[in-house]
């Protein structure tokens, strides 16, 4: 895991199983002391208690991932960075325009979300599929 700060937002991906496994989904961590909240879409809504369609909330632990398939860290965000991808995350519920509607291919999915969020501070690579389906 990448630094500990007082406050930042992690940028975290996971290889997908099976078939799709050169594809990755993205999710982001915003960190807050001691306090972590996990932002991210999945592909069935209504998950867990803080979801809002396809858009989850803590719906599993921060930094953890599905099976034993492969987990990693991207980037840290910091400083102005991190609080206007925070801000962006606590507001999603309300303005991201794809809460209720999910493809995996070409999108809207995980990484469309994640690529949402982020704006033009980070480009999600190739295997963030659905990276490019909309601009913000």
């Amino acid at each position: 895991m990448a630094s500990a700060r007082k406050f930042s937002v992690q940028l975290w991906a996971g290889r997908l199983p099976r078939v799709v496994r050169f594809a990755e989904h993205c999710w982001l961590v915003i960190c807050d002391g001691d306090r972590t909240d996990r932002w991210e879409v999945w592909q069935y809504p209504n998950q867990s208690p803080q979801s809002w369609g396809h858009l989850h909330r803590n719906m599993l632990p921060a930094f953890g991932w599905i099976r034993d398939s492969r987990r990693y860290f991207l980037h840290e965000f910091v400083d102005k960075d991190a609080e206007a991808i925070a801000e962006r995350l606590v507001s999603s519920p309300k303005e991201y325009p794809w809460c209720d509607r999910y493809h995996y291919v070409p999108g809207p999915n995980s990484n469309t979300y994640i690529q949402w969020c982020l704006q033009d501070r980070y480009r999600l690579g190739v295997r963030a599929i659905g990276r490019g389906f909309a601009r913000w």
